[in-house]
């Protein structure tokens, strides 16, 4: 097994002050590392991950729910953003990716949960899988890249 270390750091001088910041976490237990860049058409979507119960001989994008410990989706295109859709059992919810920027999640398993489009006091109850990620590329062909490590 391996470690993997995340290394997220800012930095920024603002009117001579610093407000820079390092953050390293390492994560134990890696067995199995995956990493692509992702070819997006435009107009198309695209599923980059699903995750199952058990993968058995399934294909390559098929990764055990119970096993991811860390992922992150970063868009590589200069200027384009791509709308990201994390879909759990029977719901989904959907972020905007700007360009340069990366989405990151460490949990699969009873990893989610959206509540009504009204509601703005959060239950923090009622999580369930994520079954797949989803990029869209709108109207523009991007590049997107693909980092996953599970156990």
């Amino acid at each position: 097994m391996a470690t993997l270390k995340v290394k997220i750091q800012e930095d920024i001088i603002v009117q001579n002050q610093d407000y820079s910041s390092k953050r390293v976490n390492e994560i134990t237990g890696v067995n199995d590392v995956f990493k692509r860049i992702v070819s997006v058409p435009a107009g198309n979507d695209i599923t980059i991950v699903n995750f199952q119960a058990n993968v058995g001989s399934a294909s390559y994008t098929n990764i055990d729910v119970d096993l991811l410990k860390y992922m992150r989706v970063t868009n590589l295109d200069s200027s384009n953003s791509v709308n990201l859709a994390v879909v759990g059992d029977t719901m989904n919810f959907q972020i905007i990716l700007e360009a340069g920027h990366s989405y990151m999640l460490s949990k699969a398993d009873d990893g989610m949960v959206v509540e009504g489009a009204t509601d703005t006091s959060p239950a923090f109850s009622g999580f369930e899988e994520i079954n797949k990620l989803i990029v869209d590329s709108a109207s523009n062909a991007v590049n997107i890249e693909f980092f996953l490590a599970s156990a």
